[in-house]
């Protein structure tokens, strides 16, 4: 527990879990269990399943095998996670600031504002600007806006700091390290190095590693 807790304690638990796609099995038999303030990083090759997992995580992928629960859930609490996948889901006829208006009605706004979660992202002056025309790192920027304008306890992250710059990775960093302060906990696929500054919030799975 922090100071600054917001989310009830709760734990992400697998148990011989498998998972897999199109018939293929891509991972066998994993467990593991992320706790409140910590930081799991999916680590691997290209195709040893990192997305399928968290894909499974999230529920719209079907397990192989296995169990997984997120421990200490209220059962009329509602959805507790978000998925933020490699594809950004931008609208690129909507502003910056409808497409992010979208998700917190979609979701729920129960976090930042709109213009406060743009400004947080390095959007904030360009909220009435058509989407299609932000580059690939100012959309992942706006896919991470997503994560701050509804408060959930699980990130999902796949790849979140594809397509951007060292400032960006950076920006991930910070978001990553104040949601695990607020009693949050994440599951990060990634090739990218991810440091916080206490490294002891991190553990890293190997996909794809034989031993």
């Amino acid at each position: 527990m922090t100071d600054r807790q917001v989310f009830p304690p709760l734990t992400l638990r697998a148990t011989g879990l498998s998972c897999g796609r199109g018939g293929m099995t891509l991972t066998a038999d994993l467990s593991f269990a992320v706790a409140p303030g910590q930081c799991l990083l999916l680590r691997g090759p290209n195709g040893t399943g990192k997305t399928t997992l968290l894909l499974t995580l999230a529920g719209i992928v079907t397990p192989l095998a296995g169990t997984f629960e997120l421990e200490g859930t209220d059962s009329e609490a509602g959805p507790q996670l978000h998925y933020c996948g490699h594809r950004n889901a931008v609208k690129p006829r909507l502003s910056v600031r409808e497409n992010l208006d979208f998700w917190a009605q979609v979701n729920g706004p129960t976090g930042l504002d709109i213009q406060e979660a743009l400004a947080e992202v390095g959007l904030g002056e360009l909220g009435g600007l058509d989407a299609g025309y932000l580059s690939a790192g100012q959309s992942r920027r706006l896919a991470l806006a997503r994560l701050l304008v509804t408060h959930r306890p699980l990130w999902l992250l796949d790849e979140p700091t594809a397509a951007l710059d060292a400032e960006g990775h950076e920006l991930v960093t910070r978001l990553l390290d104040r949601h695990l302060d607020m009693g949050g906990l994440a599951l990060a696929a990634t090739h990218d190095p991810i440091t916080l500054p206490d490294p002891g919030r991190m553990e890293t799975l190997a996909l794809g590693v034989r031993t």
